[in-house]
């Protein structure tokens, strides 16, 4: 397992060291020095304050007016500034934290499209924001001093890797802490422990990695969901509410239009009748009822399309039955025992589903029949439709798949595709039950 995909786990492995993973571990540290850098020096000024009043106490010495308005001050310029500064560095970290780990991280910030204040108000209170802030102390005062310890000991290990160039130099004698070289063959023992200590440095580097990015994953993180709660939900008002327009405009059709076209259509039958059959009006009259009954047919189509009435009156299983007669191909429609009714946008998403898969077996499959199949498991309902076709279905080649899966996305199912090279082809569509 690499670096990339988990720090922890690529420490462990056996070929660490001949891997990508130390060159991205530095890579991970070295960036992160200039962020550390920016947090550090504005943490530590607001610090001093604090810091002098701690040293006039231990002194025994009482605070004074000027030292208690800067302590105030700092406080002040913490509370109000800090998550200005966390929330954009918390961001940077999230994207920077790829360098060593693919696994993705979702930011805890509920979205929001409000105005300033309000946006600012909510930032303020949010948990997710104080760990950002908790996670910048981290970056500008712990971080910089472990940096610091390897970097010591980077240079300490340079020292013994040089230290035969320095004793053959002719310098009278060198000293490196307890050990005191005078000549090349004192050195050598020392550049060979610099060699070994070569890979020490580097697992350590990868540990301080791993460390830096379990920092960041733990505080920078959705770790309970909020973020992701709060766009199903988001989600979940949107499809209520086309689900609220989908009936006002189907009833507007059925309980208004199709109403008055009803009646114009029975107006003009009985004015045909009143009309003698050689009169000059006749057969514009006859022409205008024609078009009237054939606009009715396809008022009643379009209602049909919004939302069948057999799936309104009679649930899925019926909708579907009447989608297979209708179908050109022969359609075997299986409906699992005990099936209870689904909330009405989720048999909304299923039926036209059901009735976009079976429009491409028809038109790109070269199918000759097709079967289709309503189950539900566990709590997801579930709608199989396959068919005995050439296969190949791509959702990149526009064949409608793309639009199917997007319908189905939006009530938080997911749509699965098998259709390998000369058939059969599967649509698998999952959707969650309680969406």
């Amino acid at each position: 397992m690499s670096t990339i995909e988990a720090p922890w786990q690529a420490l462990t492995g056996r070929r660490y060291l001949l891997s990508a993973g130390p060159w991205r571990s530095l890579l991970y540290v070295v960036t992160a020095l200039p962020l550390a850098g920016l947090a550090g020096a504005g943490l530590g000024t607001l610090i001093l304050p604090w810091l002098a009043a701690g040293l006039r106490l231990n002194d025994g010495r009482a605070l004074d007016g000027p030292l208690l308005f800067l302590m105030l001050l700092a406080l002040a310029l913490f509370a109000g500034f800090a998550p200005l500064v966390a929330i954009p560095l918390a961001a940077i970290e999230r994207g920077r934290l790829g360098l060593v780990d693919r696994r993705p991280l979702q930011s805890a910030h509920r979205p929001l499209r409000a105005d300033p204040l309000t946006w600012l108000r909510v930032r303020y209170t949010e948990a997710a924001t104080w760990r950002e802030v908790l996670y910048g102390a981290f970056l500008g005062l712990v971080f910089p001093v472990v940096v610091s310890v390897l970097a010591l000991l980077v240079l300490i290990d340079i020292g013994f890797l040089v230290s035969p160039l320095l004793a053959a130099s002719g310098t009278d004698s060198w000293q490196f802490g307890v050990f005191t070289v005078r000549t090349v063959a004192q050195a050598v023992p020392l550049a060979v422990a610099g060699v070994l200590l070569v890979p020490v440095l580097l697992y350590l580097l990868g540990l301080i990695a791993a460390g830096q990015a379990a920092t960041a994953r733990a505080l920078l993180g959705d770790r309970d969901g909020t973020a992701l709660r709060a766009v199903a939900q988001s989600r979940a008002r949107l499809v209520d509410a086309f689900e609220a327009e989908r009936r006002r405009i189907e009833r507007d059709l059925h309980d208004g239009a199709q109403h008055r076209l009803t009646s114009l259509t029975l107006q003009l039958g009985m004015a045909r009748l009143d009309v003698p059959a050689d009169s000059p009006a006749a057969a514009p009259l006859a022409q205008a009822h024609d078009e009237a009954k054939e606009l009715m047919v396809v008022l009643r189509e379009l209602i049909h399309g919004i939302r069948p009435q057999s799936l309104a009156d009679l649930g899925l299983p019926a909708a579907l039955r009447e989608l297979t007669v209708r179908s050109p191909l022969p359609v075997t429609l299986t409906v699992a025992d005990q099936l209870h009714r689904p909330a009405p946008h989720l048999e909304t998403t299923a039926y036209f589903a059901a009735s976009e898969a079976l429009a491409n077996v028809v038109k790109h499959a070269g199918a000759s029949r097709a079967d289709l199949l309503l189950a539900q498991a566990g709590d997801m309902l579930v709608l199989e439709v396959r068919d005995d076709g050439h296969g190949g279905a791509d959702p990149a080649h526009g064949t409608g798949l793309t639009g199917l899966a997007d319908r189905v996305a939006a009530v938080g199912g997911r749509l699965l595709l098998a259709s390998p090279a000369g058939g059969p082809t599967l649509v698998r569509v999952e959707l969650p039950w309680q969406s």
